[in-house]
């Protein structure tokens, strides 16, 4: 196959060998371009509300807050991503996250635990309670939407129980740090310049291990206008937030946790496994692979990212707060499914979610600017919510 024939794209044709209808071509556009009409989609957003806000919306100030903002969300939908990838879900994340920032807060004010011993704490015994979820809805054959409902109820009683119904505060400034700090300008730049080189590299990588395995590859001129693209949204956004304060920690955290779960989705066994439970549960199990087990590890992985979005949230608020992570669960689904992820299990990105929660975030944010009431705030998302799940649903037609 020769490079012409691999960059320039033809009419699509069916089965038949008859051109498709446009529509049709539209929706497989969609589904192979899908992270760029999220990327758009996100852009259209904040030009609508700094619009509307006479330009308050992208001042680096709100941006820092957008992001500090949606880093919780982003946590959660890291594991959340890999649970409907497997054809699972959890219901008990929001109520997980609140329990989990409730007892860490518990250990720095009441018992004035040193730092890294509340960490490991709180870290470790989110592990324990994804374990639980997980052990139920393997192990015993209880349907994870009813564990997870299970669970939404207890640990959000068991808060409630441990805190009083009262807010634990002040916590220590150490933990504060974690939910509030930023990171130096000048380390902000030096890590700005480490992912541009990181990206180059890996996609000089990618495009050497496709020619030598003789895969089809792209024309250089589209993988350079894509590292040029990544460079400069990159170091527009790090020079962004270095207009206020720096890149703040929570983000800072979140962009750890995209790389670490991208990496285990794309380049590892367990990853490639994840998505082999989602498509095909039965034959998964059937070629050997002990699926119980890649459910229990995927729910112990969501229950890291709970603790880890309870210790952001208590750090965030300088507080534990008893209602805190309500709705949270909703919040993580939304941006799973709008990033992407198939409501049918065995396909999703979690880049694609981290967008997902990007976007709940800016309409949060944006209609908290204009004061919008908040019963149209959930209109407006469950709107988004529904047509995510149709375009998935379109998207699965076209695919077929």
């Amino acid at each position: 196959m020769t490079p012409d024939l691999i960059s320039t794209p033809k009419p699509s044709k069916d089965e038949k060998g008859a051109p498709q209808p446009a529509g049709q071509r539209m929706k497989q556009l969609f589904t192979r371009y899908k992270l760029l009409a999220l990327l758009l989609a996100v852009a259209v957003i904040w030009l609508f509300f700094s619009f509307l806000t006479n330009g308050a919306f992208v001042t680096p100030r709100n941006l820092s807050n957008l992001l500090r903002q949606m880093s919780i969300t982003g946590m959660l939908a890291c594991g959340m991503v890999f649970v409907i990838i497997s054809g699972e879900i959890d219901l008990s994340v929001g109520s997980l996250l609140g329990l989990l920032g409730g007892v860490a807060a518990i250990l720095d004010v009441t018992y004035h635990w040193p730092i890294a011993a509340t960490l490991l704490v709180v870290m470790v015994l989110g592990v324990a309670i994804g374990l639980f979820n997980g052990w139920w809805s393997t192990y015993r054959r209880v349907p994870s939407f009813i564990v997870g409902l299970g669970g939404m109820l207890a640990y959000r009683g068991v808060l409630l129980g441990i805190t009083g119904g009262s807010t634990i505060a002040p916590v220590s400034d150490s933990l504060v740090f974690i939910g509030q700090g930023y990171l130096p300008r000048v380390a902000g730049d030096t890590l700005a310049i480490a992912l541009f080189a990181l990206l180059a590299v890996l996609t000089l990588r990618q495009r050497r291990s496709r020619q030598r395995y003789g895969l089809p590859v792209v024309a250089p001129w589209q993988d350079a206008v894509k590292i040029i693209a990544a460079g400069v949204i990159l170091f527009a956004f790090v020079a962004t937030l270095n207009r206020y304060g720096g890149i703040p920690v929570p983000v800072l955290v979140l962009l750890a946790l995209l790389g670490v779960f991208t990496y285990i989705a794309t380049q590892t066994v367990f990853g490639r496994r994840i998505y082999a439970v989602g498509s095909n549960l039965e034959a998964t199990r059937l070629s050997g692979i002990n699926t119980d087990r890649v459910k229990l590890a995927i729910f112990a992985l969501m229950g890291l990212m709970c603790a880890f979005g309870g210790l952001v949230n208590t750090a965030r608020l300088a507080a534990g707060s008893p209602s805190a992570g309500s709705m949270g669960e909703l919040d993580a689904i939304a941006a799973c499914f709008i990033g992407g992820t198939s409501m049918r299990g065995g396909s999703g990105t979690v880049y694609g979610a981290i967008i997902g929660a990007l976007v709940m975030a800016s309409l949060d944010n944006g209609m908290s600017m204009l004061d919008v009431d908040s019963y149209w705030q959930m209109i407006v998302k469950g709107a988004i919510l529904v047509l995510a799940v149709w375009i998935d649903v379109v998207s699965g037609t076209a695919r077929r």
